[in-house]
């Protein structure tokens, strides 16, 4: 007797989302330790640890254990580091990018992403699968809606997701496979018009293949497919000009900025978090993650990198800033950032509802040598009122 396909069971389509998924990653992805760190941060403004972890939890009690793994979660540098951290800055000071360069890398920031994503399509970052670790208020709603007897997001029952600065799709797509509820409707924009176009293209290769699963009778034809639950397009988030031909100003239940606020320049912040104010509904979040002040990425910059105040610019031409957490924080609430020379107005007021220091010590057991990653993780709610 032949087994009778299961059409409903939510399984099938997420098997066939798979399949596009690992021939989308065939290619080995460049290590990137940046965008894959999966400890579980602490839900408290102005917190390093978490006092309930899931990952993250290899601390180093012991000094002298320090060469016995590659890695361990929540170490302090300490002052000494610190210290020495603030001398290499001093030194890439001496030497910044020349003024005709640096005007070029600020003022077409979109040619070196979109000859970035020229080069390395989908193949630089890894899927960000810790997203429903890190993040689970993009799967959560779900349950919370489900409980209530409500519909998620609008009044037309959809919770939506926009994700700034989407790339080639390695957080968006996650999410897709990860949920087939069809409440869920995700946005995805960058200002790399070739970023867009490696995630439509996998939109339509995920199309593609529903449409052969439906003719022959894995798929039902009434099941939402990927072009009714997503909608990628080329948007600069620090545009004056929201995009309102994709999407509804107070309308998005979350929005990702992974990432993407440190790419940038210092006087587009105002305006982005303006824009995000706008998009979200009242209530809605923010999830951000993005680099921390004196990360080993911003130490290993040598001479010729150095745009401003913790600005860089890479080998590629992208850019990249550094934060503090207060200074994030600062930005996201409304109030003024008097650290450094980030004496930058705040904007819109958004409550904290984590803002975490996320510290890695990576270990070279061989040249016994300590490195130091310091990243960002923040929540912020837009106020109901």
């Amino acid at each position: 007797m032949t087994e009778e396909k299961d059409h409903s069971n939510p399984e099938t389509k997420k098997k066939l989302f798979s399949s596009v998924m690992d021939i989308r990653n065939q290619t080995p992805s460049s290590p990137l330790t940046t965008t894959n760190s999966t400890e579980t941060l602490s839900d408290n403004s102005n917190n390093d640890k978490s006092s309930s972890q899931t990952f993250g939890c290899r601390t180093l009690d012991n000094k002298d254990d320090v060469f016995q793994y590659n890695a361990w979660d929540h170490v302090d540098p300490g002052s000494d580091h610190e210290r020495h951290a603030q001398e290499m800055i001093n030194v890439q000071k001496q030497t910044p990018v020349p003024s005709d360069t640096k005007e070029q890398f600020n003022n077409n920031p979109n040619y070196y992403w979109n000859k970035f994503y020229e080069n390395n399509q989908n193949r630089f970052f890894k899927d960000r699968k810790w997203l429903k670790i890190e993040f689970p208020e993009l799967y959560n709603w779900r349950e919370q809606n489900d409980q209530s007897n409500s519909n998620a997001g609008d009044c037309d029952g959809k919770f939506r997701v926009l994700e700034l600065g989407c790339g080639a799709g390695n957080a968006i797509f996650p999410l897709l496979q990860d949920i087939s509820d069809p409440r869920l409707f995700v946005h995805a924009c960058d200002f790399s018009k070739t970023a867009v176009d490696v995630v439509k293209s996998t939109i339509d290769d995920i199309a593609k293949q529903e449409e052969d699963e439906t003719s022959g009778g894995n798929i039902n034809n009434c099941e939402i497919g990927i072009r009714e639950r997503c909608n990628a397009f080329v948007w600069d988030i620090s545009s004056p000009q929201l995009p309102l031909e994709h999407i509804e100003p107070g309308s998005i239940d979350i929005i990702l900025l992974i990432f993407v606020f440190s790419a940038l320049h210092p006087d587009q912040w105002k305006q982005t978090i303006d824009n995000l104010e706008m998009l979200l509904k009242p209530g809605g979040m923010i999830l951000f993650r993005d680099y921390g002040r004196h990360d080993l990425a911003q130490l290993r910059f040598k001479k010729n990198r150095y745009l401003d105040e913790n600005f860089y610019a890479r080998g590629d031409g992208t850019r990249v800033y550094f934060f503090t957490s207060q200074q994030i924080e600062d930005l996201f609430t409304g109030k003024n950032s008097s650290s450094n020379t980030d004496d930058v107005e705040g904007v819109k007021k958004f409550q904290v509802l984590q803002n975490a220091i996320d510290r890695r010590l990576l270990v070279n057991r061989k040249q016994k040598v300590k490195m130091y990653r310091v990243w960002l993780q923040a929540k912020f709610r837009k106020p109901l009122c």
